[in-house]
Order: structure tokens, then sequence, then C-alpha cells
């Protein structure tokens, strides 16, 4: 498990910090390589930020499954998390710029209606473990009813901003605004647990971006999982294969645009597809695809971007952090100050304008 130290007025929690897996599963088949933090200093990194909002909600919470509260009865998981993982980063000299998600592309609303379904779902099964007080299962339906609100989103914003870091607004999918900007060499990586980017185009993703990451085994052991670096063109000479058909292999496996795939079709199944047929209206003719390939290809290949945005770096801002996180939300002030006084000197991007 993914551990870190988090603080109320009242207690300090040591939370997991598991991280998932979500989006398009090939990670047997792309070319990792462990990293150091040290190997991030100074570069910039463009983090997708549901995808870490997630993992903060899902993780940070107590063992009934209760997320973490001001005394109010407002969240504040998801600032816990941020402000804890960023500061980490900035301290160890890691550039931050968070990338939000806009609208969604419309083949991407089916995958988020059936979201929406499994959430009630787990609401219902969530509500008979509180009346049977099975805290083990309070924690596991919990974890699986967690939604963005536009408040955790704008607070989020707010918190980053207050902490000197770039806040991007995509016009859709933050991923792909991510992959254009580290195209564009204007950011050194992206960051996410997700695969998507690459199939965005994004010449190098970092995954697993903590400082602390010890992660349990079934054994009931424990070990390293040091952050990974994935390089897009390492991993199309690695699998003989160009973008296109990297698209198409994902395509053939199943995205967020079309759930599940090609029933029967996995990452090795479809990486000898892609090889096999240079015409890709052949191969999804004579697997059988009950969708359209071509709809679900434009999506990765025409995502809507923004192309002026700009990455502007500046100084913490110790008085609005103290407001929203000790005035407004009840953090405990030692431990705010402690973590301030710790990235003095270290702001977000050194002043720096890209």
């Amino acid at each position: 498990m993914h551990f870190i130290y988090l603080q109320s007025k009242q207690k300090c929690y040591k939370v997991d910090l598991t991280l998932f897996i979500m989006g398009v599963q090939i990670s047997e088949l792309v070319t990792k390589k462990d990293i150091e933090i040290e190997y991030l200093k100074n570069k910039i990194v463009a983090i997708d930020f549901s995808n870490v909002c997630y993992q903060f909600l899902s993780s940070i919470r107590q063992p009934d499954g209760t997320l973490l509260m001001d005394n109010k009865g407002r969240v504040t998981s998801h600032l816990v998390g941020i402000f804890t993982r960023s500061s980490n980063l900035m301290e160890k000299g890691v550039k931050l710029c968070y990338v939000f998600d806009g609208k969604s592309p419309l083949l991407k609303v089916k995958e988020q209606e059936e979201r929406e379904y499994r959430k009630q779902i787990a609401e219902e099964k969530l509500r008979e473990a509180k009346e049977k007080e099975d805290i083990e299962k309070m924690y596991k339906y919990s974890k699986q009813t967690i939604r963005l609100s536009k408040e955790i989103i704008e607070e989020s914003k707010e918190l980053l901003t207050a902490m000197g870091i770039p806040v991007i607004q995509a016009p859709s999918e933050a991923e792909a605004q991510a992959a254009f900007m580290c195209e564009r060499k204007d950011v050194d990586f992206v960051g996410s647990q997700d695969y998507d980017t690459l199939l965005f185009g994004a010449p190098r993703l970092v995954r697993n971006l903590t400082i602390s990451q010890r992660k349990k085994l079934p054994s009931g052991g424990y070990t390293i999982v040091r952050p990974q670096l994935i390089e897009l063109k390492d991993t199309l000479k690695h699998l003989g294969i160009k973008q296109d058909q990297l698209i198409v292999l994902a395509i053939l496996i199943g995205t967020d645009f079309n759930i599940g795939g090609v029933r029967g079709i996995g990452p090795k199944t479809a990486l000898n597809l892609v090889k096999q047929h240079k015409n890709f209206d052949k191969l999804f003719k004579e697997v059988k695809a009950e969708f359209n390939w071509k709809e679900i290809f434009a999506v990765f290949k025409s995502m809507p971007l923004m192309k002026n945005y700009q990455l502007k770096f500046k100084n913490v801002d110790e008085r609005k952090i103290k407001k929203l996180l000790i005035d407004e939300h009840d953090f405990s002030e030692e431990r705010v100050e402690k973590t301030l006084e710790r990235i003095k000197g270290k702001d977000a991007g050194l002043g720096k304008w890209v």
C-alpha cells in the first residue's frame, strides 16, 4: 500500500494511497523503467487532476469508509491529498501543473452512465452495511460511491493556485490536453496512472508519482514501488508497431469510449492482430466488432485542445493557504505551518514562465 500521514485538528491519520489502474489495460505491453524522484528534479509534470483526485477520495478516509471532513461536515479528503502530495513533490524540486477535465466526448456518455449505475448499487449496499454496522463492507462500498462535485473541483483549483501551481482547464479530456502539452515540450512528463495518455500521443508518462510508496503484497509483506517512466517511442519500438496501430490495439481491448472492446480479445491477441492486418476495416470486420471503430479512433486523433494556455508558476501564497485550510476547513495550524516551512524557497516553478 502507499501511505501518507494526514492531519485534522483531532487526529493524525495513516492512510492508504494505493494507486488504481483505469482506462485502457495495456500494462503488460508497455516498456517501463523505474526511476527515483530525483530524476524529476526541475522537470515539469502535467498531472491529470481527476485521476489523482479519485485516488485521494477513495483512499483518504476513516476505517468505516467516512471521508475526512471539517467541523461543518464538508469533505476535506481531496484537500489533504493535494496539499500533502504536491508539497512533498515540490520539496523534491518537481514542478507541477494540474490539468482539469472539460466536456466529455459523446462516446464517453455510456461509460459515465454505467459508472453512475454502479455507484447507485454501491450506495444501496452501503446503506445495508451501515444498518448491520459492518465496518469492513462500509469501507468497501463507500469507496465505490465517489463523485467529483463542483465544490471539490473549485476548492482544489483554489488550493493549487495558492500553492503557486498552474491550473489548466482542458476543453475536453485532461489526458489529451496534458499529452499535447508534453508533445509541444512545454512540460516534460504527463503524470497519471492511466495509459490512455499514450494513445493521445504523450511522449513520456510517469506513474506512481508519490514520495512514500509501500505496497502490501498478498503474502502480508511489503515491497517498494517506485515511480515508473514509460516512453512512447520505446514502447512502440519494443512492440514493433506505430502510433495508429497502438490506438487500434487499445480499441480492440476496450477504452473509455468502447467499454469491453471486442469480446475475447486481450492485449497480446490485439497486438498480433494489428501486426497481421494493415487494413483496419477488414480487421474489425473479421473480429465482428459491434461498434464503429472509426468514431472511436477519431476521438483519439482529434480531441479538442486548448492551444493558447500559459504555464505561469507563482510563489506560494501562505495567507491564502492558511485561510482555506485552517480558517475554512479546520486543518491543524501546526501541521500546515510545518508543511509551508518545508516548501519555503521551493516555489512551484521558481518563478518560471513557459
